[in-house]
């Protein structure tokens, strides 16, 4: 991507680290016989750098090497997945959107009754802490994860937890593919669902990702990049780990929302049309529809707005990259970050 092509300004030099620790690091993920490489093709796709590899990773307030970072086997998130996170970036020493990340997160929390034991200030004072720690100021990528903490026994009633809450924030120098703002991935609808509330309610960000997990393999076993997962209904819902849109006859569609997290990106995207006259729905539609669009895009907060050109064999509009669109969007959500960073 050439400088000053939209998303060149966040997708600079990509990373992921553990060159200098294969045997503890690399994963198939990262590393084959031949060493390091690129995740597949993926929004999620990224490139080693050294520097991860001697990070400090905050565990419950302390910083501690990476290679010594450890929780208990009777960890709550361990036994059972049972917690809560958030992914997070940094641009220019700031996070952006910290404040709606951590509004869903307290949400969660309430809903799973787990007592974050810290308050909302608090927690933001140890993420900048833990950057600065590490004198991290861009290209940043942190996960911060909370489980519900260390367990008495290996069982899933909160009463034998004997703790309070496990919470990590891990950060890495991590971009994203700079290729993928223009040319964009493939997408496989697969046969799990999004499921209803009643079951495990898709709009907590939970630790419990079993179904985009089978979702995200069914995808690469068919050669595809990411899955496109419907509800049950038969209506389009979510991607394994991205929110998807359409562009119909210059309108921007996503789903209703009844079977997904409410992305940060997603809703930042949806108010970004508002703002700029573009006419935006949460509705149901159908794969059918999605065949027939002119364009289509997912976001999340590692990548931003990635283009989609093809979907189940089909390709979407003309089937070569970003359309235009896409691009105004990739446009509009660059400035934001710069405008929330107070870099615009």
């Amino acid at each position: 991507m050439a400088p000053g092509e939209p998303g060149s300004e966040l997708n600079g030099s990509l990373a992921a680290s553990i060159d200098s620790h294969p045997a503890r690091y690399h994963t198939s993920a990262f590393s084959d016989t031949a060493g390091p490489k690129t995740m597949s093709n993926s929004t999620h796709s990224f490139q080693p750098d050294e520097r991860n590899a001697s990070i400090l990773i905050n565990i419950n307030g302390e910083l501690v090497p990476r290679d010594q970072a450890v929780v208990s086997v009777f960890d709550s998130g361990f036994i059972l997945g049972d917690g809560i996170w958030e992914g997070l970036r940094a641009h220019h020493g700031t996070i952006p959107f910290l404040d709606q990340h951590l509004k869903r997160l307290w949400e969660g929390a309430k809903a799973l009754d787990l007592d974050m034991g810290m308050t909302q200030q608090a927690l933001k004072d140890r993420l900048y802490a833990t950057l600065e720690a590490n004198d991290m100021h861009e290209d940043v990528h942190i996960r911060m994860m909370v489980s519900r903490g260390v367990k008495s026994t290996p069982y899933q009633d909160p009463a034998v937890t004997i703790s309070g809450p496990t919470i990590v924030i891990i950060p890495e120098y991590k971009n994203p593919d700079p290729a993928l703002a223009a040319t964009g991935i493939r997408l496989y609808t697969v046969y799990v669902r999004r499921g209803y509330a009643d079951v495990q309610d898709p709009r907590i960000n939970s630790h419990s990702k079993l179904n985009c997990i089978f979702g995200c393999i069914q995808a690469k076993k068919a050669g595809y990049d990411e899955a496109l997962m419907l509800d049950p209904h038969g209506h389009v819902a979510t991607c394994n780990s991205t929110h998807f849109f359409i562009v119909r006859d210059g309108e921007v569609w996503t789903s209703s929302g009844d079977y997904c997290l409410d992305g940060i990106t997603r809703r930042n995207i949806i108010n970004l049309c508002k703002r700029n006259d573009i006419p935006v729905f949460e509705k149901n539609f159908s794969l059918m529809q999605c065949y027939g669009a002119q364009e289509a895009f997912v976001t999340g907060t590692f990548a931003g707005l990635t283009p989609v050109t093809e979907i189940d064999g089909r390709s979407i509009g003309e089937g070569k990259g970003r359309g235009t669109m896409t691009e105004r969007l990739q446009q509009l959500y660059l400035q934001l970050i710069e405008d929330e960073c107070g870099a615009g």
